[in-house]
């Protein structure tokens, strides 16, 4: 499944410009919901690694930029199946829109009230425009590494994520999931420490 670098160096640079707008263009949506531009601490870090905290998906990085990276693993291999056809370039740009789409509905009211009653994230108040500029920014870095790994090591990668964020904060992308659509006690109170 990983890509051959055929590609026009024309259709990587479209691709980029397409992202590009689709970043700007979400940081602006943003912006005008009135999420915070950056952490209402008043400094950015690049790493901020507690989970349970007022800065938790408030600077460039943090326990949750792995799931984003899954994000770009699988829109790569969704749209593999279904639009092989086309440019890794058009694909990048329909993820790139999709991760977009997405960081602008987790920071709306409905999600983050969702997130606070059915998970441990008791205290999450949303992302600042920051870190969804940098979630989706993984994402991309997912796609892309997506496009030039073997399956397997995409498969391996993945996993990996998935289980050391599991074991380090009792949270990753599944549970995530599945905390969202279907919250379960057991998961809420094992995550909780219990």
């Amino acid at each position: 499944m990983t890509e051959t670098p055929s590609a026009s160096a024309k259709d990587h640079t479209s691709a980029l410009i397409v992202a590009a707008i689709v970043i700007i263009t979400a940081a602006v949506i943003l912006l005008t919901m009135g999420r915070e531009p950056i952490c209402k601490c008043g400094y950015v870090k690049f790493w901020h690694g507690v989970v349970v905290s007022s800065e938790n998906s408030q600077h460039i990085t943090d326990w949750y930029t792995p799931s984003h990276v899954i994000h770009g693993f699988i829109f790569y291999g969704l749209t593999w199946l279904a639009f092989r056809r086309r440019s890794l370039a058009a694909r990048l740009a329909l993820a790139t829109l999709v991760e977009g789409a997405w960081e602008i509905f987790e920071n709306t009211d409905f999600i983050i009230n969702r997130y606070r009653e059915a998970t441990i994230s008791l205290d999450y108040y949303g992302d600042s425009v920051l870190n969804s500029v940098c979630d989706i920014l993984a994402m991309v870095a997912g796609f892309y590494a997506a496009s030039r790994l073997p399956v397997w090591a995409t498969v391996a990668l993945a996993v990996l994520f998935e289980l050391f964020t599991g074991i380090m904060i009792r949270d990753n992308l599944t549970l995530n999931i599945i905390m969202l659509l279907w919250p379960l006690d057991a998961i809420k109170s094992w995550q909780a420490g219990g």
